[in-house]
């Protein structure tokens, strides 16, 4: 295991089978982090379709459920922080896009919990080069835990 100081507050919004525990959610969170990462702090929250809903609606503009939310800290200028910010998981959307796309449950919560991280490090799928850049990432990462690229390819 890496030395860092990896400080993961793992937040259940909603309970129900399959959901990953703390040690599983830590050691996804900390496959994700850059090597040379010395420190890093955010929180994971697991919710309902009705949360994620809303933060979707309110923060991106977009109605519906979605899979996974990314909320990077700003830093203050001149302010050092080892705060990376929040993710945030739907359960039941994590669950149905498992079965419907025939992928192992913990598998594909592995790879919403680094997409996550990895959009707190700052890494984005807007443009085609960057979605080429992320997906690489998280599938060489994946692969280092022994999972198959959730892209298919």
């Amino acid at each position: 295991m890496r030395d860092i100081q990896l400080t993961v507050d793992v937040q259940y919004a909603v309970s129900a089978d399959g959901i990953p525990g703390v040690a599983s959610i830590r050691q996804w969170v900390m496959q994700a982090l850059p090597a040379e990462q010395a420190a890093a702090e955010l929180t994971i929250r697991i919710v309902d379709e009705a949360e994620i809903t809303a933060l979707n609606m309110q923060y991106r503009g977009k109605d519906g459920p979605t899979n996974v939310l990314s909320f990077p800290y700003e830093a203050i200028a001149g302010v050092e922080t080892d705060l990376l910010g929040d993710v945030v998981i739907c359960a039941p959307v994590v669950s149905s896009e498992a079965i419907a796309q025939g992928k192992p449950l913990q598998a594909h919560w592995a790879h919403l919990v680094i997409h996550g991280v990895l959009h707190l490090l700052g890494y984005d799928h807007k443009q085609q080069n960057d979605a080429l850049r992320m997906e690489t990432t998280e599938t060489e990462l994946l692969a280092g835990l022994g999972y198959q690229n959730p892209y298919g390819a």
